[in-house]
């Protein structure tokens, strides 16, 4: 049992049971139950996206579900235990492999389960013959989605916290790990909450996105950098040698997300340009095309009248003659 409390907002202990319910004998933690929830809103949204904006089959939805779920559980796991490979590491290889599996006991990570949904989502376009771009654009919303909600899923198991503050909006947490209270960042609803206002201004914009695949790219660009600030906040973060992984991720998601809209931005303003000179060369073309067909207009007006003045000298001439 977790105790919880927000004594700088007034808010006193309150115990957090992580486990919901029991089913069949094996308990459900809340862990589950609310990313599970997550999942559900994300393919929602994503079926109201594609049927009002990506014009993407019903059916082609689900697939894109079924698969993205499937390889991002599988790649959330992957990528939790190369990390902390020793800590699974039993004394013959079937243990050890029965450890990597043992999912149901906790350990994924949040970039493991984006690069194995990503991997399934192009294999899906590819074999759908659906545009990469749009498939892109209309998931990663939904992805942002899930992760704000599945976060409170860290709240329930009191993990995921940052270091010890006096901030005003500090959390207290007292447990078996904890007997007494520690006062720490409250880290999980940092995420949460940076990837809600991510999530409500990438909607904002998304009717006025210039191309496909650029939503996915500012989802890239807007998460990796607040959990490029937030993860230097976790006690609980995934080393390579001395660098926080989570960290580095989400300082190269945010280079280059950056980097690549700000060259779409400079290549779509040179391509506006250019179009803009075109037709202010077009437009030149047609004016002196009619300013060339009046000079032509004008020489056969003089040559006319030039000729009428002949025939006229020349009809004067002949009416002396007779008058002699």
């Amino acid at each position: 049992m977790n105790h919880i409390s927000f004594p700088g907002l007034g808010i006193k202990e309150f115990a957090v049971n992580p486990q919901a319910f029991e089913l069949f004998g094996r308990p459900v933690m809340w862990y589950g139950v609310i990313i599970s929830f997550g999942m559900i809103l994300a393919v929602l949204y994503v079926l109201y996206r594609a049927k009002h904006n990506e014009n993407i089959k019903q059916d082609d939805v689900f697939d894109y579900a079924i698969w993205a779920v499937l390889s991002g559980v599988i790649g959330a796991r992957i990528y939790y235990v190369a990390t902390k490979f020793e800590d699974y590491k039993a004394d013959t290889p079937l243990e050890t492999f029965k450890n990597c599996i043992a999912i149901w006991e906790g350990g994924i990570a949040i970039y493991g389960a984006i690069i194995g949904g990503l991997l399934a989502v192009i294999a899906v376009s590819y074999f759908k013959k659906i545009k990469l771009g749009k498939a892109l654009d209309m998931i990663s919303p939904a992805v942002m989605l899930a992760q704000s909600i599945g976060r409170w899923g860290n709240f329930f198991n009191a993990e995921a916290h940052g270091g010890p503050t006096t901030l005003p909006w500090r959390m207290g947490i007292r447990n078996d790990e904890f007997p007494s209270a520690v006062y720490v960042h409250p880290t999980f609803l940092y995420e949460s909450l940076w990837n809600i206002l991510g999530f409500v201004l990438i909607n904002l914009f998304y009717k006025k996105k210039k191309y496909d695949g650029q939503i996915f790219v500012m989802y890239l660009t807007w998460y990796g950098f607040g959990r490029m600030l937030i993860e230097g906040l976790r006690t609980d973060s995934l080393y390579v040698g001395s660098f926080r992984i989570s960290q580095v991720i989400g300082f190269l998601c945010f280079f280059i997300g950056a980097c690549f809209l700000s060259a779409m931005e400079i290549v779509r303003h040179l391509r506006k340009k250019d179009e803009e000179t075109a037709a202010l060369e077009a437009n030149d073309e047609e004016e002196k095309a009619e300013e060339e067909k009046a000079e032509v207009k004008e020489e056969e007006k003089a040559e006319e009248k030039k000729d009428d003045g002949v025939f006229e000298i020349a009809d004067n001439y002949s009416g002396d003659e007779d008058d002699d």
